[in-house]
C-alpha cells in the first residue's frame, strides 16, 4: 500500500469508526435511524421528539465517543512526544508518574472528600507527580533522560504506596469505586466532561503540534541537537510540560488507560516512518480511532460496561512482546 493512501486512511479513520460506533451497543439502533436523528438535529425534518433512540445517540453515545477520541488522541500524542524526547521506543505517557499521581488524587477524593471533584484532584496530583519527578531529577545537576525516567519510577512507587494506604483505610463500597476508576472507563461520560477533556488536551497538544518538527532534532543525541542550535533543556521542558497537561487531563476524566501511548505511535511509525511532522498528527487520529474502537468493544460485547483499560491491556501485552522480539528496530525504521 502506498504511503499516501496509508496517510489518508489513518487521517479519516476516526470519522469512519465514530460513525459505525454510534449504532453499536446493547440497545440496537439501525444506521438509518442514526442518520435520521442527525438530520433531524441539523435540519429538523423528522418528528423524533419522544423516541428513546434520540436520547441514546445524542446524550449518551455521541459524547462518549467524542470523549474516547479526545482521550485516545491525548495519550497517543503524548506517547510520540516522550518516545522522541527520551529516544526510547518503550516509553509511554505514564513513565513520569502521571498515572500514579492521578490515581492518588482519585483515591483520596472518593475515600475522604466525596464532595470534591475527582477529575480536578486527579489532574492536580498528576501534575504534582511530574513536578516531583522533575525536581528529583534536578538534584543530580544536569537533567538527563535517564535521571528523568528513574525519577518517574521513584515518584510512581511513592504514589502507588499512598494509593494502597487509602484503599486499605476506606470502606468496601468506596474501595469498589476506586478500583473501578483505576481500570479506566468512559461509562460516566457526558457533554460537560467532554468539554473539560477537549479543552485540556487541546491546550496541551496544540503547542506540541506547532513545534513538532523540533522533535526530529530532539530525537538525535544531545550533542547533535546542540550543534544544530537547539536549546535542548528548554525544548525538552516545554514538550514535557504540555504533554503532561494533555495526559493528566485525559486521565482525570476517565481513569488510567494503559498501552495506548505505547502502541499507537509504534503502529503509525511502522506505517509512515519516523518524521514527527507527519507522525505526530497521524498518531492523534490513530489514537482517537483506537480508543473509540476499544470503548465500542467494551460496551457492546456484554450487557454491562467492561472497563476499557482491560481491553487495551489485552491488546497491549501481546504488542509489547512483539516489540521486545523486534528490539524496537522495526518501530524506529532502522
Amino acid at each position: 500500500m502506498k504511503k499516501n493512501i496509508k496517510i489518508i486512511i489513518l487521517f479519516v479513520s476516526p470519522l469512519i469508526i465514530s460513525g459505525v460506533s454510534l449504532f453499536l451497543g446493547p440497545y440496537k439502533i439501525t444506521p438509518v435511524m442514526t442518520i435520521k436523528i442527525f438530520l433531524n438535529e441539523t435540519f429538523h425534518i423528522f418528528d423524533l421528539k419522544d423516541i428513546p433512540e434520540k436520547a441514546i445517540i445524542m446524550d449518551i453515545r455521541l459524547p462518549r465517543i467524542l470523549l474516547a477520541g479526545v482521550v485516545g488522541a491525548g495519550l497517543s500524542g503524548s506517547g510520540v512526544v516522550l518516545q522522541g524526547i527520551f529516544r526510547n521506543p518503550l516509553v509511554d505517557p505514564f513513565i513520569l508518574g502521571i498515572s500514579a499521581g492521578a490515581a492518588f488524587g482519585c483515591a483520596i477524593t472518593v475515600g475522604f472528600f466525596p464532595n470534591w471533584s475527582v477529575q480536578f484532584n486527579a489532574f492536580v496530583f498528576g501534575l504534582i507527580a511530574v513536578g516531583l519527578a522533575y525536581a528529583i531529577a534536578r538534584t543530580q545537576g544536569e537533567i538527563s533522560r535517564l535521571s528523568l525516567i528513574l525519577s518517574g519510577v521513584i515518584v510512581s512507587a511513592f504514589f502507588q504506596a499512598l494509593v494502597s494506604i487509602v484503599k486499605f483505610l476506606v470502606d468496601p463500597h468506596k474501595l469498589q469505586a476506586i478500583v473501578f476508576w483505576l481500570m479506566g472507563s468512559f461509562s460516566l461520560s457526558d457533554w460537560r466532561i467532554f468539554k473539560i477533556a477537549f479543552l485540556g488536551v487541546s491546550i496541551g497538544l496544540l503547542p506540541v503540534f506547532l513545534m513538532r518538527w523540533r522533535l526530529n532534532v530532539l530525537s538525535l543525541s544531545e550533542e547533535e541537537a546542540k550543534s544544530l542550535g537547539v536549546n535542548v533543556k528548554r525544548d525538552r521542558l516545554i514538550f514535557i510540560v504540555f504533554s503532561t497537561l494533555a495526559v493528566a487531563t485525559a486521565t482525570s476524566v476517565c481513569g488510567i488507560i494503559g498501552w495506548v501511548g505505547l502502541m499507537v505511535p509504534h503502529l503509525v511509525r511502522m506505517m509512515i516512518g519516523p518524521d514527527h511532522k507527519i507522525l505526530f498528527p497521524l498518531s492523534l487520529t490513530t489514537g482517537a480511532s483506537y480508543m473509540i474502537l476499544a470503548d465500542t468493544i467494551s460496551r457492546s460485547i456484554t450487557s454491562f460496561d467492561i472497563p476499557v483499560g482491560i481491553i487495551t491491556a489485552l491488546t497491549g501485552a501481546p504488542f509489547f512482546l512483539y516489540l521486545m522480539k523486534k528490539g524496537g528496530k522495526e518501530a524506529w525504521g532502522k
